[in-house]
């Protein structure tokens, strides 16, 4: 892998000729589809292509809010347009930043990749624990179980005593687990002393210069910025509209600061990480990551295991530390050995080619106002298609 240290977003000095192609698109997803013929995908969309570290793409379709709780569709005046600046909810993408922090630690030789957890959280015991190292938990091969009840989310005893799935062998078989991000936040915390945000915030977004990028967004948004730029999840009767509140449960029974998800953020702020990665770690002269550390991050740890997904049956168990390689299932055509990116449950995703030194963000409301409604991989498939046609070989 050949990294290309140095850049930084700036814009194109012309827009790409693909890029009403992807906002085609995506707007074909604002109705019903044949894929989905009973809704629509989603009610707005931002996608963002970076090309060598210039912006050729950055564009918005669709609506941020168009649902009130109900859901009950609102008239046209009460409707707030998308923006290529809209926070979005970013779901699990919030485990890719959790990664960094991680491999930060791993920078520092502060925790060791094949080190067992228990030997940073000895009160992680029980069964074949012991045999749980910290790259498992990175790459989801631990056998811990997808999460966790939301009457003990608040608890971090309850988070580590959660005993391994029944027959689980550690190592063994790729399940995608959100608990074992959150077991990798109590392993931050206490190598760090610090807690997540802090984390976040002092080692990533700060030096990063994400400034709209952070959990707990009506804590930083000014009262304009949320009524302008905040997109909307859910709109269910059951919760109410979701609009700066976290969309993931577990997430929101832990104060909306989580490891797995909780994270609001931009699709530009997306595309810097991207870049950071592009670049082996380093960004606008802050380095995050050593580029050993980077190629460990981008190097399929899973080679050879099976995978179980009841969502996605057939899907690969390629996988780096904290990021997914090599999968069609949202990347399509753009799928590589080197692609890495990952997704999140409220329709964002995050995709990065280092041979074509590309990033391609595509953030969606598909939760809003109802997550049931629609399949989210099938517009990331399309667009990564579309803009794998309009690239060179």
């Amino acid at each position: 892998m050949v990294f290309t240290p140095g850049r930084t977003l700036r814009p194109a000095a012309a827009p790409a000729s693909y890029g009403e192609q992807l906002l085609a698109v995506a707007r074909r997803y604002q109705s019903p589809t044949p894929d989905n013929p009973a809704h629509a995908t989603y009610t707005g969309a931002v996608v963002l292509v970076a090309v060598d570290g210039e912006i050729t793409v950055h564009g918005a379709t669709g609506d941020a809010l168009r649902y009130g709780a109900g859901p009950v569709e609102l008239p046209a005046s009460q409707r707030v347009p998308m923006r290529t600046d809209s926070v979005f909810d970013l779901a699990s993408i919030t485990k890719v930043f959790t990664a960094l922090l991680v491999l930060r630690q791993i920078d520092r030789g502060a925790v060791v990749p094949d080190a067992p957890v228990a030997r940073y959280l000895p009160q992680f015991t029980g069964g074949r624990k012991a045999e749980v190292t910290v790259s498992m938990l990175l790459a989801h091969t631990s056998g811990v179980p997808v999460g966790l009840a939301l009457n003990k989310a608040r608890d971090p005893g309850a988070v580590l005593s959660t005993p391994l799935l029944p027959g689980a062998v550690p190592g063994g078989t790729f399940r995608y687990s959100s608990l074992g991000l959150m077991i990798l936040g109590q392993l931050l915390e206490k190598v760090s002393g610090s807690s997540l945000a802090s984390l976040v915030s002092a080692e990533l977004t700060g030096p990063l210069g994400l400034r709209e990028t952070g959990f707990l967004p009506l804590t930083w948004l000014s009262p304009a910025d949320r009524a302008a730029r905040l997109v909307a999840t859910d709109a269910r009767s059951n919760r109410g509209l979701l609009r700066g509140r976290v969309h993931d449960q577990v997430a929101d029974a832990m104060g909306g600061v989580a490891p797995h998800a909780g994270l609001f953020g931009t699709a530009h702020d997306l595309a810097v990480v991207g870049q950071l990665l592009i670049n082996g770690g380093e960004y606008n002269g802050v380095r995050v990551l050593s580029e050993q550390t980077v190629r460990l991050m981008l190097t399929n740890v899973n080679a050879g295991k099976p995978a179980i997904d009841e969502d996605r049956p057939g899907r690969s168990a390629t996988h780096g530390l904290g990021v997914e390689l090599d999968q069609p299932w949202f990347m399509g055509n753009l799928a590589r050995p080197l692609t890495f990116g990952h997704t999140g449950f409220t329709g964002t995703s995050l995709l990065v080619d280092p041979a074509r030194r590309l990033t391609l963000v595509l953030l969606t409301n598909r939760a809003h106002p109802n997550w049931t409604w629609a399949n989210p991989d099938h517009p990331r498939t399309a667009i990564a298609n579309t803009l794998a046609g309009a690239l060179p070989a």
